[in-house]
């Protein structure tokens, strides 16, 4: 973090300090009580189930050196404590990162977002560039009014790149992350099904997300999936150079010659325009849709500098560095785990399940699938498309948990699934129940749903020995 006093916290946030020395050192900033420090900052914000006003009086306690509050707070005693006052916390959060940004850090800032994969890309973008100088990315899946703020306040004067995650909850959320971070790069991964129910069509959405290249400067680098129509369209509406990644002939950064290893980890040849140059590259990570989120990688590390073979190096050597996003282990019973339960949207739900299928090499095959919420009236269709694609795929059998998936199982059967190749079951500890019932050595079984589903219970439940789990890899959608 950059050297910040009290006082200039106060000053960047817009607020006023109270009982706190305006030149005492701050030495972090968390938003969790639980993560308070000696000399640090504590966040007091407002969430639907809590106020973390209430955990004020103990992160000060735990050594925190003064409380970011929306009003001034009194110990149990009837104490002020330490406080920098604002209007709004996260307001006054996200002006504090915009002050450090603007006037503190000399990095190269990368905004990324994207309907899916763009956490996966992230990560890819943090490894790479961390070959060629010291390197902040979001952790996990920052990507927020909260969650980016934190992000920039964690990088300092060494730092040399800066990897920004932008998630959306709606029209205008992309831009004020954007007026927080001013990216030099920005890039959209692709536009996707998420957020329908909110925005109600793809074109919406492409809106949405291209708030980040068209707040971006003339001197900036637009980076987009030129093989995504949506995407590829955003090239009208930004001022800034455009550098296009795909595995089109148009595109700028490109792979060629993809394949599948049999636990779907893809190769393929990485090309670029400009340079003519071409070297073979090898994920460690499973899904054929990884391809994109390398080239992704690739446009950006290349509009900041980095050679091809620089690139290459990086992609080959990097692994997964979020939680359940394709996680891909072997439990001691000898089946395999691949644990998507994040998040899941018609496109990642798609991508997931031709993972299981290039898995197969013969083995049974299981996919345990949640529902995909936010969807709006395309709700029914998409359920009903993701079971019978299930059915398509050859996929051994379909678990559908829950009863937002009823559609899913009544789109498996009509698509021509027969006994128990597809089954229904009310809840996570009935699937749980009915997989430990029925694995056998070498199935590979699938679990991905929306994030607020709670589906990971079911892959921890299936991993959960005193034995040893062996990693094998991992992927994201």
């Amino acid at each position: 973090m950059i050297a910040l006093t009290v006082g200039e916290v106060a000053d960047a946030a817009g607020g006023t300090a109270i009982a706190v020395d305006p030149a005492a050192p701050v030495a972090g900033v968390t938003v969790d009580s639980r993560g308070a420090t000696a000399g640090c900052m504590f966040v007091a914000t407002r969430g639907e189930r809590v106020d973390g006003h209430d955990f004020a009086e103990q992160a000060v306690a735990d050594g925190a050196v003064v409380v970011l509050a929306d009003h001034e707070l009194l110990s149990a005693d009837g104490d002020a404590l330490p406080c920098v006052v604002v209007d709004d916390s996260v307001a006054g959060l996200g002006r504090l990162a915009a002050w450090v940004r603007r006037e503190r850090l000399t990095c190269s800032v990368v905004g990324i977002t994207g309907s899916s994969g763009k956490t996966s890309t992230k990560d890819l973008v943090a490894q790479v560039l961390g070959g060629l100088g010291p390197t902040v990315s979001a952790v996990g899946s920052f990507n927020t009014e909260v969650g980016l703020p934190l992000t920039i306040l964690s990088a300092d004067e060494a730092t040399r790149f800066l990897v920004l995650e932008m998630g959306m909850r709606g029209e205008g959320h992309i831009d004020y992350l954007t007026r927080l971070a001013r990216p030099d790069v920005a890039a959209v991964v692709n536009v996707g099904s998420a957020h329908l129910g909110m925005l109600g069509s793809r074109e919406a959405i492409a809106s949405a997300k291209g708030e980040i290249v068209r707040a971006l400067d003339p001197s900036g680098i637009a980076v987009l999936n030129g093989d995504d129509p949506l995407v590829r369209a955003m090239s009208e509406t930004t001022s800034a150079r455009v550098l296009s990644f795909g595995e089109g002939s148009a595109c700028d950064i490109r792979a060629t010659d993809v394949r599948l290893d049999d636990l779907a980890r893809p190769s393929f040849t990485l090309s670029d325009s400009s340079s003519g140059a071409a070297l073979p590259v090898t994920l460690q990570f499973s899904g054929e849709h990884y391809v994109s989120n390398a080239l992704a990688a690739a446009a950006i590390a290349v509009a900041l500098g980095a050679n091809l073979e620089q690139v290459a190096d990086g992609l080959r050597a990097a692994e997964p560095a979020s939680r359940w996003r394709m996680e891909i282990r072997v439990a001691p019973g000898g089946y395999t785990v691949v644990n998507d339960a994040y998040n899941a949207n018609p496109e990642s739900m798609r991508a997931a399940l031709k993972t299981l299928a290039a898995m197969a090499a013969g083995r049974r095959t299981w996919a345990v699938l949640g529902e995909m919420r936010e969807l709006g009236d395309a709700s029914v269709e998409e359920h009903d498309a993701i079971g019978r694609l299930a059915v398509r795929l050859d996929i051994s059998r379909l678990v559908c948990v829950g009863e937002g998936t009823r559609v899913m199982h009544l789109g498996a059967s009509n698509e021509g699934s027969w006994g128990e190749e597809s089954i229904h079951v009310p809840d996570v500890d009935s699937a749980i129940a009915l997989l430990r019932g029925s694995l056998r050595p070498d199935d590979v079984v699938l679990v991905k749903a929306s994030r607020s589903i709670g589906l990971e219970r079911v892959a921890e439940a299936l991993l959960e020995t005193d034995a040893t789990v062996a990693t094998v890899g991992g992927a994201d959608s």
